[in-house]
């Protein structure tokens, strides 16, 4: 009789065990998942949901029809190294002495600069990874590798079970023929290479990113999708011109419309692939951009003006004024974020998408002093007020990259509180303080007005700085 009674507690027990090991499995595929597309270098008037009159970008557009739009998007920094800095970490990427892109070990030196992200540094793929997440990064890297640098950690080491990059990483990466970096990077080895044209790159990455969430369908997943095609020269495949002939005469014009078309389709591919595989409801997509477009100062020698847009603000890449920093910012998750909807007070960062993507999906952070503010509830529709400024530092040392246009150089410091942003040098030189409520564009310096608020912060800054030692 004993026996008999032990006997079933054992078969309920094991019963018991199954089930809930089930059930956690169930919980666990139920988790949301997370795409994160990055864009080098699209500015915010890019998108014709922000306004490009030039192009329709109907696929990216479809997150802007059935998400949420927010206006008053910043990026961490006017360069590619930092911003992508900042979203790895939740921090300002000072704090991790990278202030401008990485480049050759020499240069990196020159600018007090390490030669790649420290892989003990808070990282947003190892929170989701530790959490049961596949996680995956197919574009662009830039946070260490490539150029002379051959001892740079791969991707891996930051917590992504795969990765597919460019010529700024290592591992497993595309590379382009007739491109100094792509041949140099050849010589680093360190993972399987494969030669394309630059056109075909973010195919690629899609179809990785495609293939990779076929795989793990059945568990949660976190990726990053960063194209890079965006960030010039821009090579369209040839035929693809032919859409925007209109341009001819305007070349540089023409084959950004043309790259930027064929980002927009390979978007897409990836809002339809979740779709034909059931996991659009479950799946939050976000997309922004790095920093604005580009300002090389051979397109004024050459009397072209830059292509990429930047809306109705001031400065483009490189530059701390808004059209350098303040980015095209789109968010879906059927059911969740509302559909249409357009918040255009929250004022959110790159340093904010760690804690805010780990707290909508329930997933705990390590214990870190992040920087980023916790925005979910801005995501899910409800619009934020930040409980902290927003910092930035850029330059203008003569070895940092600055806009080609004079009128965008900027300051190198940048504090925004509210509807106010002071821009102002080291030295307390060149102190700009504009109500970006009033004037978006930044055409009126206020300091002379607002003493008060000018100096208030300035200190901020000088406070903020002191942080960062």
């Amino acid at each position: 009789m004993n026996r008999f009674f032990l006997t079933v507690f054992l078969v309920i027990a094991l019963v018991g065990k199954g089930f809930t090991q089930n059930s956690k499995t169930q919980s666990n595929s139920q988790q949301p998942n997370i795409i994160f597309i990055f864009i080098d270098d699209m500015g915010y008037g890019d998108l014709s949901s922000f306004g490009n009159e030039k192009l329709e970008t109907p696929n990216i557009d479809r997150l802007a029809d059935e998400g949420i739009k927010l206006t008053n998007f910043y990026t961490a920094s006017p360069i590619c190294s930092p911003a992508r800095v900042s979203v790895t970490t939740g921090q300002y990427p000072s704090r991790w002495q990278i202030h401008s892109y990485l480049a050759g070990s020499d240069q990196n030196k020159k600018r007090d600069m390490p030669n790649y992200l420290d892989p003990g540094a808070p990282s947003i793929a190892r929170t989701m990874k530790n959490a049961g997440y596949a996680t995956a990064h197919f574009g662009k890297w830039h946070m260490g590798g490539g150029r002379d640098v051959g001892d740079a950690p791969l991707p891996q080491a930051y917590g992504f079970d795969q990765s597919l990059v460019s010529f700024e990483g290592l591992g497993p990466r595309v590379l382009r023929r007739e491109h100094g970096l792509s041949e140099q990077n050849a010589e680093l080895g360190q993972g399987p290479i494969q030669w394309v044209k630059k056109w075909e790159r973010t195919g690629i990455y899609v179809d990785s990113t495609l293939s990779f969430i076929e795989r793990n369908s059945e568990q949660p997943f976190y990726i990053h999708l960063w194209p890079g095609d965006v960030h010039d020269p821009f090579i369209p495949k040839p035929e693809w011109r032919e859409k925007f002939s209109e341009y001819d005469n305007d070349h540089y014009e023409r084959d950004f419309l043309a790259t930027l078309w064929n980002l927009d389709r390979q978007i897409g591919r990836v809002l339809d692939g979740l779709d034909d595989m059931g996991l659009a409801e479950n799946t939050i997509v976000v997309l922004t951009s790095d920093n604005g477009p580009t300002d090389w100062d051979f397109y004024y020698d050459e009397h072209y003006w830059p292509p990429g847009s930047v809306g109705p603000f001031h400065g483009r890449k490189w530059s701390l004024y808004e059209g350098g920093i303040r980015m095209p910012f789109l968010a879906r998750w059927p059911g969740h974020i509302p559909s249409g909807m357009v918040d255009v007070t929250t004022i959110m960062s790159t340093i904010d998408l760690f804690r805010t993507f780990s707290n909508i999906v329930d997933v705990e952070t390590p214990p870190v002093d992040f920087d980023g503010e916790d925005m979910s509830q801005a995501l899910l529709g409800n619009p934020q007020k930040r409980k902290k400024p927003l910092f930035w530092e850029y330059g203008p040392e003569d070895f940092f990259l600055s806009p080609g246009n004079p009128r965008f150089q900027s300051p190198s410091l940048v504090v925004r509180a509210g509807q106010w942003k002071l821009l102002m040098n080291i030295d307390s030189t060149d102190i700009q303080l504009y109500n970006l409520k009033k004037d978006h564009a930044e055409t009126t310096n206020l300091k002379d007005k607002y003493p008060q608020v000018a100096q208030q912060l300035v200190e901020k800054i000088f406070d903020w700085k002191a942080t960062l030692k």
